[in-house]
């Protein structure tokens, strides 16, 4: 009578493949929105660096000019970085001795952040966010 000898597979079996995508699968799920969280906040603090940016330039110019009338700046903190594809920046309200600034999310970015969504700065420093948690969270 003859013995076999048992080989030892190489392979995995279904179920434990099943398990490892499982995992994975859980994994991804946990991560992905806080990938996505992460983004977005990354995107509003170059919107805030930039308008910071803008109310910079005013008072330089306010300082040249003793007005902010004629001030419409475009600055390329405005573009660099994909960033007209995720804000629009104007200034408005310009007088004498006033300007306000804002940041107008656009396109994903207008879907993702819902918290601090158009933010914006004036000359005297006041800093707003029309979102679902105000300034001091946004700024």
């Amino acid at each position: 009578m003859k013995l076999q000898t048992l080989r030892a597979s190489g392979g995995f079996t279904l179920i434990e493949l099943l398990v490892v995508v499982t995992i994975v699968a859980i994994l991804a799920s946990i991560a992905y929105p806080s990938y996505q969280n992460h983004i977005t906040r990354t995107h509003r603090g170059a919107a805030k660096a930039c308008l910071s940016e803008y109310a910079q330039f005013m008072e330089r110019y306010y300082t040249t000019n003793l007005t902010f009338v004629d001030a419409a700046p475009a600055l390329p903190c405005s573009t660099d970085s994909d960033m007209g594809e995720r804000y629009t920046f104007t200034t408005s309200n310009l007088g004498q001795a006033t300007f306000t600034v804002t940041a107008t999310p656009i396109g994903t970015q207008l879907k993702r952040d819902k918290d601090c969504a158009v933010m914006g700065t004036s000359q005297n420093g006041a800093r707003t966010a029309t979102g679902t948690k105000g300034p001091s969270y946004c700024w």
